[in-house]
């Protein structure tokens, strides 16, 4: 009796069916983020082709049928962003949505909740400190909806889950090596930030304050000054505590668009400044290599993306943190193309 040894098809061989790289296939073997929903799909359908799966591990692999779901995002000059909602267009399945609206305002947010709302099964957002942003996620939740604020959050609402990091810890970190850096026997500490409306503003601001006043009563904190996420209101408001308080050692923006005080350190020539602030994106990322900042808190929109649509669909219930990483010139990942 004759016996044939049947190859069994690998990895390499969906790759080829499918004309991607064995490392995407791999991604898309194991679920993991960062395939765009038409390789995932011609990835399966090679790994059906050639044999490696069934119909039916295919479906398991697919998860279960998607929600509609709609990411609601501030607008305006902030990169990191900008960089999330296009993270979000270029990788989300066709029934995942996104939207800017108007930064800062309450009203903007409870009326883009309550459109966008009525048409999707899932809304991730941040969250605005607001009593009408409670109500209305609170209405979406008896109406059946899963709510997932995502960075910022709202922890007196019924949301479903937030995602992000922990805000109060990140402000105590930036302190903390802040603290060392500014090596000078007395100065001051500039706290810029983009508004108290975002709950996660505050509760850097709150951590950064108590670890300078635990741990380096030397140092006088300033602010925080108000920029709203934009970049000439941070390179204006900037320039003028550089002249109205020339002992400024260090600056700490908990929001966005930090290329506004780069540039206003630049052209100041004052680089020697400590300069912390939030999101890796390609002009912190700049500014790093050429040491106008001295580190970047950041948490990747992969993880974010990721984590709030395992909870949107229904896949995860619970909560949670998303690594806090942290960068210098030193230690920087390798730069998407």
């Amino acid at each position: 009796m004759m016996v044939f040894d049947v190859k069994r098809p690998l990895i390499p061989d969906i790759a080829m069916a499918a004309g991607v790289s064995t490392a995407t296939v791999d991604r898309v073997l194991n679920r993991r983020p960062g395939v765009r929903n038409v390789t995932l799909h011609r990835v399966l359908e090679a790994a059906v082709k050639v044999g490696y799966l069934g119909e039916e591990e295919v479906k398991a692999r697919l998860g279960p049928v998607f929600s509609k779901v709609v990411f609601l995002l501030p607008q305006g000059t902030n990169p990191y962003l900008t960089g999330l909602n296009t993270y979000v267009r270029a990788l989300a399945p066709l029934k995942v949505r996104s939207h800017f609206i108007e930064s800062f305002n309450p009203e903007a947010l409870v009326q883009a909740l309550r459109r966008y709302g009525k048409t999707s099964d899932a809304v991730i957002f941040m969250a605005i400190e607001h009593p009408k942003v409670r109500q209305v996620i609170d209405e979406l939740v008896n109406a059946g909806k899963r709510v997932v604020t995502i960075i910022s959050d709202l922890p007196t609402s019924n949301r479903h889950a937030y995602i992000g990091i922990d805000n109060f810890a990140a402000g105590r970190t930036a302190a903390k090596v802040m603290g060392r850096f500014c090596r000078a026997p007395q100065g001051k500490l500039a706290l810029v930030a983009a508004s108290r409306a975002y709950r996660a503003h505050m509760e850097r601001e709150m951590g950064f304050l108590a670890l300078i006043e635990e741990s380096f009563p030397h140092l006088t904190v300033i602010g925080p000054q108000e920029g709203h996420d934009n970049r000439d209101e941070n390179y204006h408001n900037t320039c003028r505590l550089l002249e109205q308080h020339p002992d400024i050692v260090g600056i700490y923006n908990v929001g966005g668009s930090s290329d506004g005080i780069g540039r206003a350190l630049h052209e100041s020539k004052r680089e020697e400044i400590c300069f912390i602030g939030h999101r890796l994106t390609p002009d912190t990322r700049s500014m790093l290599v050429e040491g106008v900042m001295d580190m970047v808190i950041t948490q990747n929109p992969s993880a974010i993306y990721a984590r709030a649509i395992e909870v949107a669909s229904g896949e995860k219930t619970d909560s949670g943190a998303v690594s806090m990483e942290i960068y210098f010139s030193e230690n920087l990942p390798i730069a998407n193309s």
